[in-house]
């Protein structure tokens, strides 16, 4: 019979792979270069953004679901407890991970050109021929041919063994 792991001897041997690590780290990083790309949308893009669009405030852009007052902001509308679809906030989101997206996409692709460049490429091998021509008429035969298909020529064994 054979025996199984325990529990924590599979979460151990889970937990120590070096995917896992490096998903970890990864993940720890994504967190942090997320808070970089947030502010670089809220105060760098956005503001460029509504700049060329007329002054949209994209914070502000929201549909009011109920009550019967209009509110100018959307601070105003949730602070009076009033249901709305924010879609402004959706689309500084969407921006977020286009921009996350395209850095990681760069990022990828400069380790591929980096990893392409150190990786030993395989040699190639000259191929051993597999025809060769005969000496009585002169057409292409297998190389292990013993005998010509084309004349009936017996091939001497020297020409048979190249």
């Amino acid at each position: 019979m054979k025996k199984t792991k325990g529990f924590i001897a599979e979460f151990k041997e889970f937990i120590t792979k070096g995917n896992v690590i490096d998903l970890a780290v990864g993940v720890i990083i994504g967190g942090a270069f997320k808070a970089i790309v947030d502010s670089l949308v809220a105060d760098v893009i956005m503001p460029v953004i509504s700049l060329i669009t007329g002054g949209i405030d994209f914070s502000n852009l929201f549909i009011q679901l109920s009550g019967d007052t209009k509110y100018e902001t959307l601070a105003a509308a949730q602070e009076a407890g009033v249901a709305t679809i924010n879609y402004g906030n959706f689309i500084s989101a969407v921006i977020n991970f286009l921009i996350m997206a395209f850095v990681i996409f760069l990022l990828v692709k400069s380790i591929n050109a980096v990893r392409a460049k150190f990786e030993k490429k395989p040699e190639e091998k000259e191929e051993a021929p597999t025809t060769k021509t005969c000496p009585f008429c002169c057409s292409e035969i297998a190389i292990d041919a013993v005998k010509c298909p084309h004349c009936t020529s017996d091939i001497p064994a020297e020409e048979a063994a190249e």
